[in-house]
């Protein structure tokens, strides 16, 4: 490569050290259970692990500190909260709005019916999961929060006929 030729590159952003704790056997098994019964007491939890509840106490807490655990959450059916509709809607930006990633996604998250938003890469820059009352209240959804939004190039939207959801 000629001086001239690197002379022009930028140097490289300097990646931050990402240090991600060790999980053992019984950190990974812990996971595991909550990951399949979040509401799983924690008598329970420590027996089908293999140790004592006050160890199983610390452990989960330890991975909640250590952000391996980020919550626990309801699974809440939509059809039987009055949203039965569901789709996957593809949004790719306009190239001028590729800095506004982050605020798009963060705007988007916080509509009504957003269950999931998924920051890609690849040729679209969002999968956004949605569910609605009736494909009415879901066209009118992609076109005033998305495909009227001057920063979104294109939207694909796809129903979901169903799903299934693995955790571990």
């Amino acid at each position: 490569m000629s001086s001239t030729r690197s002379e022009n590159l930028a140097p490289r952003a300097a990646r931050p050290n990402i240090v991600r704790p060790a999980l053992d056997h019984v950190d990974r098994a812990i996971v595991d259970e909550l990951s399949a019964d979040a509401r799983i007491p924690n008598n329970a939890l420590a027996e089908r692990v293999g140790i004592a509840p006050s160890t199983c106490l610390g452990r989960v807490r330890a991975l909640r500190e250590s952000g391996i655990i980020r919550g626990f959450h309801a699974d809440v059916d939509p059809t039987l909260t009055g949203r039965p509709i569901q789709a996957m809607v593809q949004v790719r930006m306009q190239s001028h709005a590729r800095g506004q990633l982050t605020e798009f996604m963060q705007e988007v998250s916080r509509l009504p019916g957003v269950r999931n938003t998924y920051l890609l890469g690849g040729a679209h820059d969002f999968f956004i999961h949605v569910a609605t009352a009736d494909t009415e209240e879901l066209r009118e959804f992609v076109i005033a929060h998305l495909s009227g939004n001057p920063d979104v190039a294109l939207t694909e939207t796809n129903l979901i006929f169903s799903h299934t959801q693995a955790w571990t």
